[in-house]
């Protein structure tokens, strides 16, 4: 293969790994296997998740499992994936729609988010992962008292 080949065959496989970490977040947290989220984010990972700030994949976790675990399901959909590439590092953005569903909740017994993450990330020895992710809320729908 010629050099411009090779580089674009690079990049192809580049942004697919790249938007499969937005996918294997929605997996894991939909199925509570927090753990698999170590393979998403950097150990100093930092993210803004509604406004609320916290610092290292534990804390990531810490709060992924506060707020879902009172669900009885939940269900994160991510589409339109845009990726930039800049080396080793990158910026990916998709569009999420989270789907949360809490039964016995006064008010209702779902809550739905519709909103955009936008993250960093950078390749690793262990491929790439999200060095920061900030959740942007575009809009909400049903009972938020089903997040606790």
């Amino acid at each position: 293969m010629s050099d411009s080949i090779d580089a674009a065959v690079r990049r192809l496989l580049d942004e697919r790994e790249i938007i499969g970490l937005a996918v294997r977040y929605c997996q894991a947290v939909d199925a509570r296997d927090y753990d698999a989220l170590h393979d998403v984010f950097v150990a100093d990972a930092t993210a803004d998740l509604a406004g609320i700030e916290e610092v290292g994949i534990e804390a990531i976790i810490a709060r992924c499992s506060r707020v879902l675990d009172p669900c009885n399901a939940t269900q994160h959909l991510v589409g339109n994936h845009l990726v930039t590439l800049d080396g080793d590092t990158a910026t990916a953005q998709c569009e999420v729609q989270a789907q949360h569903v809490r039964r016995g909740v006064d008010g209702g017994s779902t809550f739905t988010l519709g909103g955009r993450y936008r993250d960093q990330v950078t390749r690793t020895p262990a491929g790439w992962r999200i060095t920061h992710r900030d959740l942007e809320t575009s809009w909400v729908t049903g009972n938020p008292a089903v997040l606790g």
